[in-house]
Protein backbone atom coordinates (compact mmCIF):
# COMPACT_ATOMS: atom_id res chain seq x y z
CA UNK A 1 0.00 0.00 0.00
CA UNK A 2 1.34 3.45 -0.94
CA UNK A 3 2.06 5.95 1.89
CA UNK A 4 0.20 9.14 0.92
CA UNK A 5 0.95 11.06 4.13
CA UNK A 6 4.68 11.53 3.48
CA UNK A 7 4.39 13.41 0.17
CA UNK A 8 2.33 16.57 -0.27
CA UNK A 9 -0.40 16.40 -2.82
CA UNK A 10 -0.65 18.74 -5.76
CA UNK A 11 -3.64 20.48 -4.07
CA UNK A 12 -1.60 21.07 -0.88
CA UNK A 13 1.28 22.63 -2.84
CA UNK A 14 -1.14 24.86 -4.76
CA UNK A 15 -2.90 26.07 -1.59
CA UNK A 16 0.43 26.96 0.02
CA UNK A 17 1.52 28.90 -3.06
CA UNK A 18 -1.79 30.74 -3.31
CA UNK A 19 -1.49 31.81 0.35
CA UNK A 20 1.76 33.64 -0.47
CA UNK A 21 3.91 30.75 0.68
CA UNK A 22 6.79 29.42 -1.33
CA UNK A 23 7.39 25.71 -1.32
CA UNK A 24 10.58 26.32 0.70
CA UNK A 25 8.43 27.36 3.68
CA UNK A 26 8.93 31.14 3.58
CA UNK A 27 6.44 33.65 2.20
CA UNK A 28 7.44 36.26 -0.33
CA UNK A 29 7.30 38.91 2.41
CA UNK A 30 9.49 36.82 4.74
CA UNK A 31 12.11 36.32 2.02
CA UNK A 32 12.11 40.08 1.28
CA UNK A 33 12.55 40.85 4.99
CA UNK A 34 15.46 38.40 5.23
CA UNK A 35 17.16 39.97 2.22
CA UNK A 36 16.67 43.46 3.68
CA UNK A 37 18.08 42.35 7.04
CA UNK A 38 21.12 40.77 5.33
CA UNK A 39 21.83 44.07 3.55
CA UNK A 40 21.43 45.92 6.83
CA UNK A 41 23.88 43.58 8.58
CA UNK A 42 26.45 44.37 5.89
CA UNK A 43 25.81 48.09 6.39
CA UNK A 44 26.13 47.66 10.17
CA UNK A 45 29.49 45.95 9.75
CA UNK A 46 30.59 48.83 7.53
CA UNK A 47 29.32 51.34 10.12
CA UNK A 48 31.17 49.55 12.93
CA UNK A 49 34.42 50.00 11.01
CA UNK A 50 33.74 53.47 9.60
CA UNK A 51 31.75 56.01 11.65
CA UNK A 52 31.21 58.21 8.57
CA UNK A 53 29.62 55.31 6.64
CA UNK A 54 27.26 54.67 9.55
CA UNK A 55 26.30 58.32 9.74
CA UNK A 56 25.67 58.40 5.99
CA UNK A 57 23.34 55.39 6.31
CA UNK A 58 21.48 57.04 9.20
CA UNK A 59 21.10 60.33 7.30
CA UNK A 60 19.67 58.44 4.30
CA UNK A 61 17.11 56.72 6.54
CA UNK A 62 16.19 60.02 8.20
CA UNK A 63 15.87 61.73 4.80
CA UNK A 64 13.39 59.08 3.66
CA UNK A 65 11.10 59.59 6.68
CA UNK A 66 7.82 61.46 6.49
CA UNK A 67 7.28 64.64 8.48
CA UNK A 68 7.12 65.23 11.44
CA UNK A 69 9.29 62.16 12.10
CA UNK A 70 12.03 63.46 9.79
CA UNK A 71 12.31 66.69 11.78
CA UNK A 72 12.36 64.82 15.11
CA UNK A 73 14.94 62.30 13.88
CA UNK A 74 17.14 65.10 12.48
CA UNK A 75 17.03 66.97 15.78
CA UNK A 76 17.65 63.77 17.79
CA UNK A 77 20.62 62.94 15.59
CA UNK A 78 22.22 66.33 16.32
CA UNK A 79 21.33 66.08 20.00
CA UNK A 80 22.84 62.60 20.40
CA UNK A 81 26.02 63.58 18.53
CA UNK A 82 26.43 66.59 20.84
CA UNK A 83 25.53 64.71 24.06
CA UNK A 84 27.52 61.54 23.41
CA UNK A 85 30.15 61.95 20.67
CA UNK A 86 31.52 58.49 21.50
CA UNK A 87 28.40 56.87 20.04
CA UNK A 88 28.55 55.71 16.42
CA UNK A 89 25.47 56.20 14.22
CA UNK A 90 24.18 53.11 12.41
CA UNK A 91 20.90 51.69 11.19
CA UNK A 92 19.13 49.10 13.29
CA UNK A 93 16.05 47.37 11.88
CA UNK A 94 15.88 50.15 9.32
CA UNK A 95 15.84 52.95 11.89
CA UNK A 96 18.51 55.36 13.22
CA UNK A 97 20.49 53.96 16.13
CA UNK A 98 23.62 54.88 18.06
CA UNK A 99 26.13 52.31 19.26
CA UNK A 100 29.08 52.01 21.58
CA UNK A 101 31.62 49.28 20.85
CA UNK A 102 29.26 47.86 18.20
CA UNK A 103 26.31 47.51 20.61
CA UNK A 104 23.26 49.71 20.11
CA UNK A 105 22.68 51.99 23.08
CA UNK A 106 19.73 54.09 21.84
CA UNK A 107 17.47 54.31 18.81
CA UNK A 108 14.63 56.21 17.17
CA UNK A 109 11.61 54.42 15.71
CA UNK A 110 9.35 56.30 13.30
CA UNK A 111 5.68 56.14 14.14
CA UNK A 112 4.75 56.82 10.52
CA UNK A 113 6.71 53.82 9.25
CA UNK A 114 4.97 51.44 11.63
CA UNK A 115 1.54 53.16 11.51
CA UNK A 116 1.51 53.92 15.23
CA UNK A 117 0.19 57.08 16.84
CA UNK A 118 3.60 58.13 18.12
CA UNK A 119 7.30 57.69 17.41
CA UNK A 120 9.58 56.09 19.97
CA UNK A 121 12.97 56.93 21.38
CA UNK A 122 14.40 53.93 23.21
CA UNK A 123 17.38 52.35 24.88
CA UNK A 124 18.73 48.82 24.59
CA UNK A 125 20.02 46.68 27.43
CA UNK A 126 23.53 48.01 26.65
CA UNK A 127 22.47 51.40 28.05
CA UNK A 128 23.64 52.10 31.59
CA UNK A 129 20.27 53.28 32.84
CA UNK A 130 19.69 50.70 35.56
CA UNK A 131 17.82 52.25 38.49
CA UNK A 132 16.64 49.69 41.02
CA UNK A 133 14.21 47.06 39.85
CA UNK A 134 12.30 49.24 37.36
CA UNK A 135 13.34 51.90 34.82
CA UNK A 136 12.04 53.12 31.47
CA UNK A 137 13.64 51.86 28.28
CA UNK A 138 11.45 53.62 25.69
CA UNK A 139 9.60 56.90 25.41
CA UNK A 140 6.72 57.92 23.16
CA UNK A 141 7.48 61.08 21.18
CA UNK A 142 4.87 63.26 19.56
CA UNK A 143 7.05 66.37 19.43
CA UNK A 144 10.48 67.47 20.65
CA UNK A 145 10.07 70.28 23.16
CA UNK A 146 13.00 71.96 24.92
CA UNK A 147 12.15 69.97 28.07
CA UNK A 148 12.06 66.68 26.12
CA UNK A 149 15.40 67.49 24.47
CA UNK A 150 17.00 68.22 27.84
CA UNK A 151 15.69 64.95 29.29
CA UNK A 152 16.87 62.95 26.28
CA UNK A 153 20.32 64.55 26.38
CA UNK A 154 20.67 63.69 30.07
CA UNK A 155 19.50 60.10 29.51
CA UNK A 156 21.86 59.60 26.56
CA UNK A 157 24.81 60.87 28.62
CA UNK A 158 23.86 58.52 31.46
CA UNK A 159 23.30 55.60 29.05
CA UNK A 160 26.82 55.88 27.68
CA UNK A 161 28.19 55.79 31.21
Amino acid sequence: MKDTKSTPTRATKKSAESAGKATSGFSTEERAAMKARALELKAEARADKDKAAGENDVLKVIGAMQEPDRAMATRLHALIKASAPALSPKTWYGMPAYAKDGKVVCFFQSGKKFSTRYSTFGFSDAASLDDGALWPTAFALTELTAAAEARIAALVKKAVG
